[in-house]
């Protein structure tokens, strides 16, 4: 005769026992050291797992669960320049994925760096991307081109760029003096002067975006030699003498 709770003990002690060999072997799992070869990347084949680690805080091998994906995350998506960047600790298979997004180019860059001219892409949000970084499929039609681009113009010139987008404005160069002063080439419009002020800059482009349809087909569209709209209170219009 077999009895109910002998049966019911049974299958408790059954249970228990692997609960704790899953325990077991879990907690197994998230000490282990992490190596190279225990590293996967996804999204983008531009990047090395070698260049993963040297941009990066993370010192291997490492167990598993000591790893700071967050803070890592936060350091390749600066140093890579990404959109996005995602960092998972995983059991199975054991190690780590690394999601990557790249940011899309939609214009040529370039910028100073100790007196060197540095080449790359700039994208819609104004980040500067190294050219190694870069998906080639992404290069195509670029007519853009920044000059003098330092990390403090980003918000500026994303909306500069951005406004591309709904006006029939070209802008074909934007450029940054070394003291700051901001000067556009509009197709159409030729040199446009914008200055320091980026407080004023949905004005400017405002009245870049008025000048241009309002101009268009208009005879002295040809003739401007430049614009000057450092102040949008007073445009002033200077063409070429004939």
């Amino acid at each position: 005769m077999i009895y109910k709770g002998s049966t019911k003990n049974t299958t408790r002690s059954y249970l228990l026992i692997i609960c704790l060999f899953l325990t077991t072997f879990l907690t197994s799992k998230t000490f282990k050291k992490v190596n190279l070869q225990d590293i996967s990347i996804n999204g983008s084949e531009l990047f090395s797992i070698d260049e993963i680690v040297e941009n990066s805080s993370l010192n291997l091998p490492t167990p598993l669960i000591l790893v700071k994906t967050k803070f890592i995350e936060k350091e390749l998506k600066k140093n890579f320049s990404l959109e996005n960047v995602s960092v998972y600790r995983q059991i199975f298979p054991f190690g780590l994925k690394i999601l990557i997004n790249t940011r899309t180019p939609i214009a040529y860059g370039e910028r100073i760096i100790k007196g060197e001219k540095i080449n790359g892409f700039i994208d819609e949000d104004g980040f500067f991307i190294n050219p190694k970084y870069t998906e080639k499929e992404n290069l195509k039609n670029l007519s853009s081109t920044v000059f003098g681009w330092e990390e403090n113009f980003k918000g500026l010139l994303s909306k500069i760029l951005k406004s591309q987008k709904n006006n029939d404005v070209e802008f074909v160069t934007i450029k940054f003096s070394p003291n700051g002063f901001l000067t556009v080439e509009e197709k159409g419009l030729n040199t446009i002067f914008l200055g320091f002020n980026s407080t004023i800059i949905e004005t400017q482009l405002q009245i870049i975006s008025d000048l241009k349809n309002q101009l268009t087909g208009e005879p002295i569209l040809e003739k401007i030699d430049n614009i000057d709209l450092t102040d949008p209170s007073n445009p002033k219009i200077k063409v070429f003498k004939p």
